[in-house]
């Protein structure tokens, strides 16, 4: 396909409504082992999640992440948070990871995947760069959730970066954590299912 499509810029994405995202009422906070039965039982009815990571920033030049601290996935309805302190927590999340025949689909994953092959001893199955997605369909650059949002949907998905660099590790998450991180992981199966993706490997 030789078409090429551009993708749009800040100042046109500027304009736009604000994209609807999730409030609390729909978000699950999971930190242990019960939590994250009760949040597999759920995310298992579905075959294709929104799929995001965030760990502690790191600020020193050579210091090294410990994370994913934070694993979030979503449907189309709502989202989990996982925290990844707790070792069933942490278990149940490695087992959701990688279940096959389940697409895990988000922007930017790559090193998404090196971490949780390092922090949670599993290669992640079904994992879909929605990047990828839209390079094979004619768009020249990276297309990032706030593109996609934008092309497909003519809205503004709006990113806290005082969220983004907050730190992940801590045993409290804030509202504004929760909401962030969830709709990274929703804006993302939004995309998915706007892009009119299956998935059936």
């Amino acid at each position: 396909m030789n078409t090429r499509h551009a993708t749009p810029d800040k100042e046109a994405i500027a304009l736009l409504p604000p994209f609807e995202r999730l409030g609390l009422d729909r978000i699950t906070l999971v930190t242990n082992g019960e939590q994250a039965r009760h949040a597999f039982a759920q995310l298992t009815q579905t075959n294709a999640w929104g799929f995001d990571t965030e760990s502690k920033p790191t600020f020193k030049v050579g210091e090294v992440s410990d994370g994913p601290h934070i694993l979030q996935l979503a449907t189309a309805e709502r989202a989990w948070v996982f925290q990844l302190h707790e070792p069933q927590c942490r278990a149940i999340s490695a087992e959701l990871l990688a279940l096959p025949g389940v697409a895990k689909a988000g922007f930017g994953l790559g090193d998404d995947r090196k971490r949780i092959i390092h922090k949670l001893g599993v290669e992640p199955r079904g994992i879909l760069e929605l990047n990828h997605v839209f390079k094979e369909r004619g768009y020249r650059k990276d297309m990032g959730v706030k593109g996609a949002v934008a092309v497909l949907f003519n809205q503004r998905f709006m990113k806290s970066k005082k969220a983004a660099t907050s730190n992940w590790a801590n045993a409290r998450l804030t509202e504004s954590q929760l909401v962030y991180a969830a709709n990274d992981a929703y804006a993302a199966i939004r995309v998915y299912h706007a892009l009119g993706l299956t998935h059936t490997a």
